[in-house]
């Protein structure tokens, strides 16, 4: 009866064996996949952990049904007992890693246990019998691979206990990217101790084969759940989407960074309120923005409609003080800069839409900036160039109070989320200079183009762009410059996010620019 019962549970837990084994060989074979994409440090540890679990697996199968032998207690030893809690543990420290040395090192640490813990299992003599009892390693082994085994199991568990502490912490003030970190560790981390820690106490055969299991399940889980930033989800209510943020949450400065340039380029009226909020539906987004290159023409001014002109000229009873309107300090879209002050104080022609100098009286200002006696007072936008910012016309002319900033529904939008490659960072950054430099030259439908880093994520860079429409960004996905930098960019990017926006409100300054 006993013989009956042992055998009935040798074929349940090789028919588990090979449940298991099957579950650990498609997750392989979707992480190997997946690396055709995204050649992550993680998915290629938790590759080896899955295969290495399939192979044990199987051969356990196998020695329930046929009786273990040296061929298989050793497949089972070095793939379930050594390699597969060892790179399970790997691919989650490299998870969870932010710094090159951090991944080094877990690398490091794994490919020297598996060289020489492989070495040693196989070349070390196998003592006594087998049955088809799920064999211990201890009675079987000398005295170094059972030592190795055992240093291995205490050392994943100690390291998995660290990893879990870390992405629960990191969880509580973290941002979609840390949640999903934690979500993959609470998981991996527990199968991963609870498997070491049945096969260093040779719990029954039942239990281990169900843990390693569930080690291959939790990969699974792990790999399969959709992973931030999501790129199919819909904010139907055209709220900001939080998804795209890739770690740049923490320390992001507001709008507000933004004031000096123009109140320095803008002297605000008497009457006017300096403390008014700046915050716009892009306020933060348009914070991050470093300054370019100076722009030669102001493209986006030429869609405005409207006056052109600016405001009235000063007499001498104002005190050769020009007269600046009672409005917004700066009206958008502008994204380009004007050209420096005519030296020769003789006005500026029409360009682009731009309007001419028109001086009432004969007075000019020097290229020094100082104003003499008789000297002609220079338009506002010649005098806001010179200080190296410049603003749209709409921002020279009165606006009534309440405006709308509602712009035009034809506005087509985009925000791409690159992801680089450690060491590519410069590359990827003298590239996007030169493409943004050709955009400002040769596409005056592009309203804004704008490419910059996130300081709490130094991998990270976000493009930003808006078009007059999409037969504007048609025409820009055509140029030259842009094909060279889709092909360029490349060598130097891991993974790219992109997402079609719809912009309901936004104010958009000139950026300060740097004087050379």
């Amino acid at each position: 009866m006993s013989g009956s019962m042992g055998s009935t549970m040798d074929v349940l837990v090789a028919i588990l064996a090979f449940a298991g084994a099957v579950l650990a060989g498609i997750t392989t074979g979707v992480l190997i996949g997946r690396l055709r994409d995204e050649a992550a440090g993680w998915l290629i540890a938790w590759s080896i952990a899955t295969g290495a679990l399939a192979l044990s697996l199987a051969a356990v199968a196998v020695g329930h049904l046929a009786g273990f032998g040296g061929v298989t207690f050793r497949a089972f030893q070095i793939t379930g007992s050594l390699l597969a809690p060892l790179w399970l543990t790997v691919g989650v420290l490299q998870l969870l890693a932010e710094k090159a040395t951090a991944r080094f090192t877990s690398w490091l640490l794994g490919i020297a246990l598996t060289i020489v813990g492989a070495v040693i299992m196989l070349l070390d003599p196998i003592v006594g019998g087998f049955t088809k009892d799920l064999p211990a390693g201890p009675p079987h082994w000398d005295i170094w691979p059972e030592w190795l085994l055992r240093g291995v199991h205490i050392l994943v568990i100690f390291l998995l206990l660290v990893a879990l502490a870390i992405a629960l912490l990191s969880w509580r003030d973290g941002d979609d990217f840390d949640v999903d970190n934690m979500n993959a560790t609470v998981v991996l981390a527990p199968a991963g101790m609870a498997l070491s820690a049945s096969l260093e106490l040779t719990l029954p055969g039942f239990v281990v084969v169900a843990l390693m299991g569930v080690a291959a399940g939790g990969v699974w889980y792990a790999v399969a759940r959709p992973l931030a930033p999501y790129d199919d989800e819909d904010d139907e209510d055209g709220e900001e989407d939080d998804d795209w943020r890739a770690r740049q949450g923490r320390g992001r400065r507001g709008a507000d960074g933004g004031d000096g340039g123009a109140t320095a380029a803008s002297p605000m009226p008497a009457g006017s309120s300096a403390g008014s909020p700046r915050r716009s539906g892009l306020g933060d987004l348009v914070a991050e923005y470093r300054a370019g290159e100076q722009g030669e023409v102001d493209y986006a001014a030429r869609m405005q409609p409207g006056d052109r002109s600016f405001a009235a000229r000063a007499n001498p009873a104002d005190g050769y003080q020009a007269r600046i309107p009672q409005a917004d300090d700066f009206g958008g879209p502008a994204t380009g800069q004007l050209l420096p002050a005519d030296p020769f104080g003789q006005g500026r022609p029409a360009e682009y839409g731009m309007p001419a100098a028109r001086p009432d009286q004969e007075r000019g200002m020097p290229a020094t900036g100082a104003v003499y006696p008789g000297a002609e007072a220079p338009p506002p936008a010649d005098l806001a160039a010179s200080f190296g910012v410049g603003f749209s016309r709409s921002a020279a002319k009165p606006r009534p109070a309440g405006g709308s900033v509602k712009p035009s529904p034809s506005i087509y939008g985009l925000l791409t989320v690159f992801t680089l490659l450690d060491g590519s960072g410069d590359a990827f950054d003298k590239l996007a200079e030169e493409t943004v430099e050709a955009v400002q030259r040769s596409e005056p439908d592009t309203l804004i183009f704008v490419c910059h880093g996130v300081k709490s994520a130094p991998l990270q860079r976000i493009v930003y762009e808006l078009y007059r429409d999409e037969v504007g960004f048609a025409e820009h996905q055509r140029q030259p410059h842009m094909e060279r930098f889709a092909t360029e960019r490349v060598p130097f990017v891991l993974a790219a996010n992109v997402i079609e926006l719809t912009v309901n409100a936004a104010k958009v300054v000139p950026l300060p620019t740097a004087l050379l």
